[in-house]
């Protein structure tokens, strides 16, 4: 039973294709996928990439319609971006508990505390805090943007264990929100541990949106694409990965001779994969969910992500 049940789906699986590639024509669309999302998300992409990658691609597309999968502020993101383009994402249930946590109200009277104090943004946030801030960034670019302002101090938000890494990388000081990712915040010292016993040859490899004590246990820390990168230049045979399990299908892409080894099985980020190839196809077919950003917020918000991009 289980077999048939697979030979459907895989059968299901390639008449969606057909059908993708159908209406991508037809539509003039592009796909974008996020490192975190579903395999068979991540099979179809003509790119895939983390969140600056996507960003630029976003803003540099000839597509008429862009269908971004990966969780709403991405698709918010990429609508300032390219304000001409329709931009669709397959649910738009796929939020982000990060950027939920900081709202507009608290950072303006942080902002009203600190009046000479520049903001700077992790690109994980709302298209109305993106509007109150000075200058976007990466995991990918976050030291880059901090060590390119000239400023004595710095208002970070939304992303504690990010905004602590950034800051020792630095020597600047930061006057950090206190948010945090719910994925990788879930990872603990006692988990990776526990993996560098079971797998002694194995480099542990870690996003800095984990704890600090955890990221402190790195033999590599960087952005979900300095991971991917790292790991497919590396000698190593082993790595135990310390973010969101969706990086698997790249990793394995990239370096099928090697193994990969989750740092425990909880690093699952359930927005991201609320997107699948049956929803990818619906909202092309159906032209929504659409992302909407009033102009007044997105002209705002849009100066904060273009000096994000020119930050080399």
């Amino acid at each position: 039973m289980e077999a048939l049940a697979l030979e459907r789906k895989q059968e299901q699986n390639r008449e969606l294709r057909v059908r993708l590639e159908q209406l991508k024509k037809e539509r003039n669309a592009i796909i974008l996928a996020h490192y975190y999302q579903r395999d068979e998300i991540q099979e179809v992409a003509d790119y895939r990439g983390d969140s600056f990658l996507l960003a630029q691609k976003a803003a540099e597309t000839d597509a008429e319609v862009i269908v971004f999968c990966g969780v709403h502020f991405m698709g918010e993101s990429a609508k300032i971006l390219a304000p001409g383009k329709t931009v669709l994402i397959p649910d738009e249930r796929a939020g982000c508990p990060m950027a939920d946590m900081v709202n507009v109200d608290g950072l303006r009277k942080l902002k009203a505390q600190h009046p000479n104090a520049k903001v700077v943004t992790y690109i994980n946030s709302s298209a109305e805090i993106k509007a109150e801030t000075d200058i976007c960034c990466t995991s990918a670019n976050a030291v880059k943007v901090i060590e390119s302002l000239d400023a004595e101090e710095i208002i970070w938000v939304p992303d504690k264990n990010l905004g602590q890494y950034v800051q020792a990388k630095t020597g600047k000081k930061l006057i950090i929100w206190e948010g945090y990712c719910n994925t990788h915040d879930m990872l603990t010292v006692k988990d990776v541990i526990e993996m560098k016993a079971k797998y002694p040859e194995a480099e542990f490899v870690v996003h800095p949106e984990c704890r600090p004590e955890v990221v402190a246990l790195g033999d590599f820390v960087g952005s979900t694409t300095a991971i991917i990168d790292h790991c497919r230049k590396s000698d190593r045979r082993q790595f135990i990965v310390g973010t969101e399990d969706g990086t698997g299908y790249q990793l394995r892409l990239d370096s099928p001779d090697k193994e990969f080894h989750f740092a425990t099985k909880f690093l699952v980020c359930p927005n991201m994969k609320v997107n699948n190839l049956k929803k990818l196809v619906k909202c092309l077919e159906t032209m929504k969910p659409q992302i909407y950003v009033p102009p007044a917020v997105a002209d705002k918000a849009r100066t904060s992500l273009e000096r994000m991009l020119q930050v080399r």
